[in-house]
């Protein structure tokens, strides 16, 4: 595991593309570019010293390389969100945009906020291959509704039979995933373990915990307030002057929020403990949503108290 046992002195800034990256040293104020091979990558991480401290962007998958070149010559990296980096980028007035532009950015948002960026710890091979089920999963989702509303919409008949085709191989695909995910998981014991009790709290079934395990893998390890804010369900005030208006969760990660949001309607129905809750909200004058809402939060907060509980961070 790595760990930055002194404050680092240089900062490196990575614009990750499909082919190259663009490499900005501060400490060296110069910039260049990087092939993304794998060659490269492991002949640049061998080229640093303990003072550096990289970052990158998620850009699709296409920063796996250089975080595994880098991890594995123990050298210090944060994969940055995507959405505070551009924020970042505007508080500097910065109007261009090109991957050079964005590597300087990167390494001064590295120098300026390092003492509170956490470090790239690498996952499980289980891991990332459940990651990539779940998400696979979600989108072949998406295209069974888009599939299933094009085949009601009027004037349908000329492609019914293709679409009817296409919506069979769909489920037949969304079928097997599920069967490769459960067989994943009953092959892993802390995850099965995990699964069972997620599916311990009701609301949550197996596909939902499944998806929590992979999406929410620091569940367990949070106190309320973190994992509130990390599945986007704390609630920002909105108040000006008088105006005090109702609170709005944002950020966050947006599938969880959606599988909670399933789980909530399931909730408010069959869960002894929540049931009254949401009622008793509802009775007070609360929108729907907003029951809803806390509904969401206090089951993401109940589900990280019990995999902590049982000692079962995921």
């Amino acid at each position: 595991m790595i760990d930055l046992t002194t404050p680092p002195t240089r900062f490196i800034g990575c614009d990750v593309g499909k082919s190259a990256i663009a490499v900005f040293d501060a400490g060296a104020s110069r910039g260049f570019t990087l092939p993304n091979e794998r060659e490269a990558l492991d002949a640049f991480a061998a080229g640093l010293d303990a003072s550096c401290f990289v970052i990158c962007e998620a850009t699709g998958g296409h920063e796996a390389g250089l975080l595994d070149a880098l991890v594995g010559a123990g050298r210090a990296v944060h994969r940055a969100d995507a959405r505070k980096v551009k924020a970042f980028i505007r508080s500097l007035g910065t109007l261009g945009k090109s991957d050079a532009i964005d590597a300087r950015a990167l390494a001064r948002y590295a120098q300026e906020r390092h003492d509170r960026l956490p470090l790239w710890r690498p996952r499980e091979r289980v891991r990332d291959d459940l990651h990539v089920m779940v998400a696979t999963r979600r989108d072949l989702v998406a295209e069974r509704v888009a599939c299933a509303n094009r085949l009601a919409a009027p004037g349908a008949a000329p492609v019914a039979a293709r679409l009817k085709r296409i919506l069979a191989a769909i489920e037949a695909e969304i079928a097997g995933l599920e069967a490769d995910m459960a067989a994943l998981i009953a092959a892993n014991a802390p995850l099965e373990r995990a699964a069972k009790i997620l599916q311990s709290i009701a609301g949550i079934g197996a596909t939902t915990a499944v998806a929590l395990i992979a999406l929410m893998p620091e569940l367990g390890t949070l106190d309320r307030r973190k994992a509130a804010a990390l599945a986007g369900l704390a609630p920002h005030p909105r108040q000006s002057g008088k105006t005090d208006a109702y609170r709005r969760t944002r950020g966050g990660r947006p599938d969880i929020k959606r599988l909670l949001f399933m789980a909530a309607l399931s909730a408010r129905r069959h869960n002894k403990t929540l049931k009254p809750v949401y009622e008793r909200l509802i009775a007070n004058g609360k929108k729907p949503l907003v029951a809803l809402t806390a509904l969401m939060r206090r089951i993401i907060v109940i589900a990280n108290a019990k995999l902590r509980d049982a000692q079962c961070a995921i």
